[in-house]
């Protein structure tokens, strides 16, 4: 009857574990894109509804205002209920952000624009080049990654898989990246998948308490890397895809360069070992009656699944994460996201914050150094923006390779990956965040500039 037992226990941690590395960290070439499943799925649910997807994501940020601005108050009707608790209880300064939120994507969805055109503020906000693609390209996309990734997430969660690849690896994450082995899945989720699903898993982490704060800020700011998918299209932007295997190269190296510095220094290095659900995070050494790592996260990932309290935790656990994804983290990237871009679009802010760089762009004898210092900024506000100026505006094979580089290895970009990170409850400020932007960039730039003097000659 024992061994069943045991059997049964790993069967019930093999099975939903391998099912979630199939869907969610397996790269498979679809419509000639090497892609994972969980965007395949996403993709083809998107093309099937995709007319309604928009009046979708203003029902989800407006409902996210009404209730959080609600939850201000404390009606019963959301204290009540754990689900809708964690979804809508919010504190004032985020229900302003939602409310903006809300504001922005009506204005856009209902293509409200200034009498006198372009120079109008409403023109700004709507345009094609701030909220229209924050709601038809960025919003439109990850309000069903969110619900599919939500659903479908305890599967790598819940199952001991996190367990198990934690006692494997945490001889090699603790001493080099100062983190727990399990935040290995972590990036390579963001890496084969998604930088948004990265972050999903690692503030789903934080908030059951297996993160400390300090573990959760560095692995969201650090490993939840861009995706191999996004890194093709910047490539592409900038006209070099036959560069793609140095370029790709080069941002691993560069990824784990920011990885084994960034901890060590502030912000991240002041972060406390603090956890939001005490005793839940995994001890660092082998216990006696265990041979191997290997043996003890096998252990680990049974005792888990014997915690599991079957079909329903499991339904409960993928509605509670979709949920605050939708209403949480949707309404955030709308408002700051588009905010971020109105200043990109009209103003000379980031030409103005680029200016400190161009002495630095010189001394690396990057050609086209100040065209180049106006793309370092702007990749604070979204991915994509440093490549399309600089398809636009530099002719150097060179400098475009390098900014290309610059804007994937930045990471934190208020679009998306920023954006998500300030609507979790990831200890991360806006501040840490632009500091940290600035810490990649600097060491993005003393490594990718004589890379590519090399590889240009």
């Amino acid at each position: 009857m024992e061994t069943t037992k045991k059997q049964g226990s790993l069967a019930g941690f093999l099975i939903p574990s391998i099912i979630g590395i199939l869907l969610f960290m397996i790269p498979v070439q679809y419509d000639g894109v090497w892609t994972v499943v969980v965007k395949i799925l996403a993709d083809i649910i998107g093309q099937a509804i995709g007319d309604y997807l928009q009046i979708l994501c203003v029902f989800i940020v407006t409902a996210s205002a009404v209730l959080g601005i609600a939850s201000l108050r404390k009606p019963t009707f959301i204290t009540t209920y754990p689900i809708i608790h964690s979804t809508f209880a919010t504190t004032a300064i985020w229900a302003v952000i939602r409310l903006i939120g809300a504001v922005f994507i009506w204005l856009t969805y209902l293509g409200f624009d200034a009498e006198d055109g372009s120079e109008g503020l409403l023109h700004m906000i709507t345009c094609k080049d701030a909220g229209g693609f924050v709601l038809g390209d960025l919003l439109s996309v990850l309000v069903i990654i969110f619900l599919l990734a939500g659903l479908l997430l305890p599967l790598m969660l819940d199952f001991g898989l996190l367990e198990f690849i934690g006692a494997l690896l945490t001889k090699i994450m603790r001493p080099l990246f100062t983190i727990p082995g399990r935040a290995a899945v972590d990036c390579i989720t963001s890496w084969i998948g998604d930088g948004t699903l990265g972050v999903m898993l690692t503030a789903n982490q934080y908030e059951s308490g297996y993160y400390s704060k300090r573990e959760a800020a560095i692995i969201s700011t650090t490993f939840s890397a861009v995706s191999i998918t996004f890194s093709i299209v910047v490539l592409a932007q900038v006209g070099l895809m036959e560069y793609f295997g140095a370029y790709y190269l080069l941002i691993c190296l560069i990824g784990v360069a920011c990885a084994l510095l960034l901890p060590r220094i502030p912000p991240l290095s002041l972060k406390k070992d603090e956890y939001l659900v005490p005793g839940k995070a995994m001890g660092e050494t082998l216990p006696d009656g265990y041979s191997s790592s290997f043996q003890y996260g096998i252990a680990l990932a049974k005792q888990r699944v014997a915690e599991h309290k079957g079909p329903g935790q499991f339904l409960e656990n993928s509605i509670k994460n979709a949920a605050g994804m939708w209403f949480g983290v949707l309404p955030v990237v709308m408002c700051i996201g588009t905010l971020a871009l109105v200043l990109a679009n009209n103003t000379s802010l980031f030409e103005i914050l680029g200016m400190p760089f161009l002495p630095l762009l010189q001394f690396l004898d990057i050609p086209e150094a100040a065209e180049a210092s106006k793309t370092m900024i702007v990749g604070f506000t979204d991915m994509f923006t440093p490549s399309i100026i600089a398809a636009s505006t530099i002719s150097s094979d060179m400098t475009r390779f390098i900014v290309a580089v610059i804007s994937v290895t930045q990471l934190i970009y208020l679009s998306e990956v920023g954006g998500l990170i300030l609507g979790s409850k990831i200890p991360v400020s806006l501040p840490e965040l632009f500091v940290l932007f600035l810490e990649r960039t600097i060491i993005s730039l003393f490594i990718a500039a004589p890379f590519a003097h090399f590889l240009f000659g």
